[in-house]
């Protein structure tokens, strides 16, 4: 077994945030994550698949910070895709929440995958990403 920093060489993501459809004929390989971005109306859909960890994690952060700039209200994730992520992939998610709360923005997980919803259910964090605690008013109750 490789260890979890060799596993995430690289990041698969377009150049700009456009449309890109992400299917499951082509999943990233393994130890890699691709990201794509989409604007609906005021927010910015990002879809997220394969493994979050800390090598992926690093890389990813510049790319959530560039879409939740390009929206005018925030982010709504989907990561039924992401197969795997550890405690330094959950951090780039609860770092994008603050952010995005200082901004006056949300950010808001749409789907999972079964290795997420155990994730913020062990951890109790499934609702700082729900719609009703996302908001912005709430950045001191909820933190």
């Amino acid at each position: 077994m490789q260890h979890p920093s060799r596993r995430a060489q690289s990041l698969t993501v377009p150049g700009a945030l456009r449309p890109r459809r992400c299917t499951a004929a082509t999943p990233p390989a393994p130890g890699q994550i691709a990201v794509s971005c989409a604007p609906v109306d005021d927010r910015v859909r990002v879809t997220i698949r394969g493994e979050l960890d800390l090598v992926s994690g690093s890389q990813l952060r510049g790319r959530l910070s560039e879409a939740l700039t390009a929206s005018s209200r925030g982010l709504d994730l989907h990561l039924s895709g992401l197969s795997f992520c550890d405690c330094a992939g959950l951090s780039v998610l609860m770092e994008l929440r603050q952010r995005a709360l200082s901004e006056s923005k949300t950010v808001v997980i749409q789907d999972t995958s079964p290795a997420i919803d155990r994730l913020l259910d062990l951890i109790g964090a499934r609702d700082f990403f729900s719609p009703s605690c996302s908001r912005p008013t709430e950045i001191h109750a909820a933190v």
